[in-house]
């Protein structure tokens, strides 16, 4: 390991954002927020945690998996609430006694192995410069980091940091689908190890829980075969959208994933944490209207006293399985399906039923339920609905995620949820699309407001995305927000952001970022941000539907605050990709990234960065491209045509290109993950259709029509636009270009037919795609600069 770098200016920076304040109180709910994290942490003494000495071992852990070289640096201590902390949970940085016992520099206190963590964490941030995010997003940054023996000292008597509210909560209930789904051990391991030094203490434990109900239901395997999803389908048949699409699952598959997830728990309690187990939500196996393939399920009723039997079956097989090792359960019944009725009755009784189902299996239950059905379904859940739901179990007995705190923060509306208490989360990512996107002031801000507004019920922070690994810009300062207790300085914070990622300082990049921050992470038009961009979900329209004249300027604008794209000149039909920011100035930012190239080219995170903006800038020029080819169309512009045409087939290939020099925007490890998990041949063909079919297709389709999910999950990786995109776009344009030279109409049924056909075959097909990056990213992206952006 090389000797650090200078940190120049972070000594003034670090007296902005470091040092800790006093933790502001709510103005006036903090006996909630209190109660209910005493209720759900200690659970009456009954919930079985890790020893102090234990927890130290498994923070030592953590440190020797992410560093070895300095396991010997550091001394772990877990101290209670009421002595270093002062009542709180916290972590205090500072160095370790004269005698640096056993080699250690610096002494790290926390109240749990998970502010253990935090705390490594914040000092190798704050302290050596370096930083820390998913392998998939260019991983760690430790070579700032000093050797052993010169690690820098903590000045006084150290740095406390407290947690300004009890819980910081990681995950979306498709996450498990979108992200996790073709995991190993080594894979959760290092993501519970992240989890750890992020200072996630509540994240959600999905997995294997089809066995736990294969010993719940008093139904045969071949009805449970009929139940189950497929494993990249297994969420939305948790949630009784769907049933058996994908599947059956098998009974290694069945095994596989209980073995994986005991491991899984017992990390996350050796390190503190308190896992949120899944619960009875009233979907039961039967065939109902629609198609019994893969439509519907069937939800109990609450006044069926089968209900109460199966969900307290459900939690007591859990306690059997895993040990008391949690008090708090997830449950959304209603998630992306709306009650059979408004009547705040029913929906009472119903709540009431799923918390019953609850304590009766553990008597300390809490009910801990995704909000995001209140903004999906607003229509529906008025202020009635709502409180019949929310006040539907004992007090303090139910926690809300706000699921869509980072753009439209239910808590406002609804008077703190009327009284319940809740989670500020950001939801962010919407079926693990790769696109730059964020808002950071919203971040920056957002809890803070939440934590000190009047009667306040505010008791954590979470992140809820429905996929991972992508803008790691977007997570760092999210995470951060569960130790900090004011505003952030989003510009100051960037500047060491951008030190930090990189391992050194550069003034080009520096001044990128501050683009960046203006533009594409600083989206407040209130738009859920889908990644709807030509070439990843191509429109599935006639061109003869479109008016006169597609202008790209109105088609394809920066919005106002709180408004949908308006398009005039343009069919309701055609998709609309969303942008929110100056395009020229985000080639700017690029421009500025290629210049830093020099002195950076050797940063895995600095690949990372520039593939992905040079990914976005020439995506967006692609959309200004099929416009123009529709125009030309339109015109009966024969040359216009082929000349939009090539360049959007082109600039399909160049991307490709581009992704195929950096090893995290690849199609293969997707697939190749997925059979590395079968023992048959009939599981690796199963599993790899999943994994094929989630990022394409997504759901059923006929000959003529596509699943209306198509592209919900789509990607931009090498492989997947070569072989996917590329044959689905040049289809297209090839029967606009005979139709214009025939003088006929688009044939737009016969395409589909074409292309159904040809997506159902890539569905089910088995070519290798690579595993292994080829190519130099920094001269690719500037050779695609010059050639598009010059």
């Amino acid at each position: 390991m090389r000797p650090p770098t200078p940190l120049p200016f972070l000594p003034l920076l670090l007296l902005l954002l470091l040092l800790p304040s006093p933790p502001a109180a709510a103005a006036g709910g903090a006996d909630g927020w209190e109660a209910i994290g005493a209720a759900a942490a200690a659970g009456g003494g009954r919930r079985r945690v890790a020893s102090p000495e234990g927890q130290e071992a498994a923070a030592a852990g953590v440190l020797r998996r992410l560093l070895p070289s300095h396991a010997r640096s550091f001394r772990f201590q877990i101290v209670s609430k009421g002595g270093v902390c002062g009542g709180s949970s916290c972590f205090r940085i500072s160095n370790a006694d004269g005698s640096r016992r056993n080699g250690a520099e610096i002494l790290i206190q926390g109240t749990t192995a998970v502010e253990l963590a935090s705390g490594l964490h914040w000092y190798l941030k704050y302290w050596c410069g370096a930083h820390i995010s998913w392998d998939k997003t260019g991983g760690a940054q430790l070579a700032s980091v000093p050797l052993p023996g010169s690690l820098p000292q903590v000045k006084g008597t150290g740095v406390k940091i407290e947690r300004p509210v009890p819980w910081n909560y990681y995950q979306n209930v498709v996450t498990s689908s979108y992200s996790f789904v073709w995991w190993d051990w080594k894979r959760w391991e290092k993501e519970i190890d992240w989890m750890a030094l992020q200072g996630i203490n509540l994240p959600l434990a999905f997995t294997g829980q089809e066995a736990i109900w294969q010993k719940s239901f008093n139904v045969t395997d071949r009805d449970l075969d009929d139940f189950f999803g497929g494993p990249a389908f297994l969420a939305w048949a948790r949630m009784g959208n769907l049933h058996g699409w994908g599947g059956p699952l098998s009974q290694n598959w069945l095994d596989q994933q209980l073995t994986l997830q005991n491991k899984i728990l017992s990390r996350m309690i050796e390190l503190g944490m308190v896992p949120v187990l899944p619960s009875f939500s009233g979907n039961v196996p039967n065939t109902v209207d629609g198609d019994p393939r893969w439509c519907c399920t069937y939800l109990l009723d609450p006044s069926d006293a089968l209900f109460i039997d199966v969900g307290q079956a459900f939690i007591r097989q859990q306690m059997k399985e895993y040990g008391d090792i949690t008090n708090i359960y997830n449950c959304d019944t209603f998630n992306e399906n709306t009650p059979p009725t408004n009547e705040p009755a029913y929906i009472s009784s119903l709540g009431s039923a799923i918390y019953e189902a609850m304590s009766r299996g553990n008597k300390d239950a809490v009910w801990l339920m995704q909000g995001w059905l209140f903004y999906s379904d607003a229509a529906f859940w008025k202020e009635p609905q709502m409180k019949a739901l929310l006040h539907s179990v004992p007090t303090g007995k139910m926690i809300v995620l706000d699921l869509f705190a980072d753009v439209k923060p239910i808590w406002q509306m609804s008077s703190q949820f009327y009284g319940v208490p809740y989670i500020w989360c950001m939801l962010h990512n919407f079926g693990g699309n790769i696109e730059m996107y964020g808002i950071l002031d919203s971040i920056a801000s957002g809890p803070i407001d939440a934590r000190t507004s009047h009667n306040s019920t505010m008791v954590g922070v979470g992140m809820c995305m429905e996929g991972i690994e992508h803008n790691p810009v977007v997570y760092e300062l999210m995470s951060e927000m569960a130790f900090r207790s004011q505003k952030v300085e989003v510009e100051d914070w960037l500047k060491i952001y951008s030190y930090r990622r990189y391992g050194q300082s550069n003034v080009e990049v520096e001044k990128a970022w501050g683009i960046l921050y203006h533009t594409i992470y600083n989206c407040t038009d209130g738009i859920a941000d889908h990644n709807k961009d030509y070439i990843v979900e191509f429109p599935d329209i006639s061109p003869n539907s479109f008016s006169s004249d597609v202008s790209k300027r109105k088609a394809i604008s920066e919005v106002k605050k709180h408004r949908r794209f308006v398009l005039s000149e343009v069919s309701a039909s055609l998709p609309h990709p969303h942008l929110w920011y100056s395009t020229k100035e985000a080639i700017k930012a690029l421009e500025l990234f290629l210049n830093a190239g020099n002195d950076l080219s050797k940063s895995l995170t600095y690949r990372y960065d520039l593939v992905d903006l040079t990914r976005q800038s020439l995506s967006k020029l692609a959309n200004e491209v099929y416009l123009d080819a529709m125009n030309a169309y339109r015109k009966k512009d024969s040359n216009g045509l082929n000349f939009y045409t090539k360049k959007f087939l082109e600039l399909i290939v160049d991307i490709d290109t581009l992704l195929a020099s950096d090893d995290n925007f690849l199609l293969g490890p997707w697939l190749e993950d997925a059979k590395s998990l079968a023992r048959t041949e009939n599981e690796r063909k199963q599993y790899e259709w999943n994994a094929r079919t989630q990022v394409t297709m997504w759901y059923d389709n006929t000959k003529t029509e596509q699943s209306k999910l198509h592209d919900y999950a789509n990607k931009f990786w090498s492989g997947l636009l070569k072989s996917y995109y590329l044959p689905r776009a040049s289809k297209y344009f090839s029967r606009l270009t005979k139709g214009l030279q025939e003088n006929q109409s688009f044939q737009l049924e016969e395409w589909r037919k074409d292309w159904i056909a040809y997506s159902n075959e890539w569905q089910s097909g088995k070519e290798l795609y690579a595993v292994k990056a080829t190519g130099d990213a920094l001269a690719i992206s500037s050779s695609l600069f010059k050639k598009y952006f010059s």
